[in-house]
């Protein structure tokens, strides 16, 4: 049913100015392709897998995320190249965005144990709007009641925006550690619905590092396997205005794993902001070729009965044998 509603417009204007923020994965540790290139063919072997994320599904501004890869390494041109899919979609506005890109990281041998992997990706994205359900004043033909189909309002807006996407990124790894940093929307594609418009999409930069232990080396750990390991990974991310800190750790045995990490506001913008905006537990498993993780995020701030957030990760390894040495298999 076409609608006429004054305070969807005043909203939705509200909307179109603020700027767009790239979706954020809990699970950054399971698919770090989401966050910088410089991960592609990371294994040196084939790999591919899913990402699910449902956010606030208690609330009519329910948000679901998909985010699926394939990389594999080309031993000859000692590279990795992936192809990676990302789909956003939120419910009350019937908001949707999808971007495909291709990814290339070069590796780069800088001391016997430690690794230096530059990396681009090209992407092409999508954006569109719920907006068919929209009718503007000119529209209406009290007259003879009808609806015209046509408007000349400078509130026009397309349904769709197509745009091109550049990102880079780097790592540094070896067999027990990686630090990276990547900058994705360096050429700030037009995101902007109006017809004349001009929305450039803030950069989104991302500095991400990790630490892999064999946990007999520093504690006893008489009532656990030996080969139990921690991981410990960070994240800091800034795009615009808003910065977000998440900090992890978790226990890794031969098939399973499980942990907690606590993502953090930095800059708080307001007196009444949290800090602290959540703590998400996740744990997850290996069974022959697969990897399933699961993370649950318990939000600590007042915005009330959401639901929480919900990731779900499958990851496919078409070669359990790593033929490289010193490889990185974290998690």
């Amino acid at each position: 049913m076409k609608i006429k509603i004054v305070p969807f417009i005043i909203l939705l204007c509200f909307s179109l100015n603020v700027k767009a923020q790239d979706p954020i994965f809990t699970q950054y540790f399971m698919v770090p392709e989401t966050l910088n290139p410089g991960f592609t063919g990371f294994l040196e072997t084939t790999k591919a897998g899913i990402l699910h994320r449902t956010q606030w599904p208690d609330l009519n501004f329910r948000v679901d995320t998909d985010f699926g890869f394939v990389n594999t390494w080309l031993e000859n041109a000692n590279s990795g190249i992936g192809v990676s899919i990302l789909n956003h979609r939120e419910k009350f506005t019937n908001y949707n965005f999808t971007q495909i890109n291709l990814n290339y990281a070069y590796r780069v041998q800088i001391t016997d144990d430690w690794f230096f992997r530059p990396a681009i990706e090209v992407g092409f994205g999508n954006k569109s709007y719920g907006f068919q359900n929209i009718v503007l004043e000119d529209q209406i033909n009290i007259g003879q009641g009808t609806i015209n189909t046509s408007s000349v309002d400078p509130l026009l807006l397309n349904d769709k925006v197509n745009f091109f996407d550049f990102s880079a990124g780097m790592l540094f790894n070896n067999e027990n550690a990686w630090a990276g940093v990547a900058l994705k929307h360096i050429n700030k594609p037009n995101i902007s619905f109006a017809s004349n418009g001009n929305v450039p999409l803030e950069m989104f930069f991302s500095a991400n590092a990790g630490y892999e232990l064999l946990l007999g080396d520093y504690i006893d750990i008489t009532y656990l396997p030996y080969e139990t390991k921690m991981l410990v990974t960070s994240n800091y991310m800034t795009q615009g205005e808003y910065s977000r800190f998440d900090l992890g750790a978790g226990l890794v045995f031969k098939k399973f794993f499980f942990g907690v990490s606590a993502a953090t506001n930095p800059g708080k913008k307001a007196n009444n902001s949290h800090f602290l905006t959540s703590v998400n537990p996740f744990g997850g498993l290996q069974y022959e070729h697969f990897k399933f993780g699961y993370s649950y995020d318990f939000n600590t701030s007042k915005i009330g009965k959401t639901g929480g957030i919900f990731e779900l990760s499958v990851i496919y390894l078409f070669d359990l044998e790593v033929k490289c040495f010193g490889c990185p298999n974290y998690y």
